[in-house]
């Protein structure tokens, strides 16, 4: 597990979009409004996909 933050997730709405995105991608993920991030199930390819998948949602994601 590879915990990705996401320091501009605010809300519900916010956690909606990264979840359907990240679906689309087809990872392996959950999303914690509470903690701000997003842990990502797989290998090194899969979090750079999500890194990806938020930038092009409009965050600002960063690997812990």
């Amino acid at each position: 597990m590879k915990t990705i933050s996401v320091p501009d997730m605010m809300c519900e709405h916010c956690v909606n979009r990264i979840t359907n995105g990240l679906k689309e991608a087809g990872l392996n993920f959950t999303v914690s409004l509470e903690n701000k991030t997003v842990e990502i199930d797989g290998c090194e390819n899969c979090v750079k996909t999500a890194v990806s998948e938020l930038e092009d949602l409009g965050y600002t994601p960063k690997v812990l």
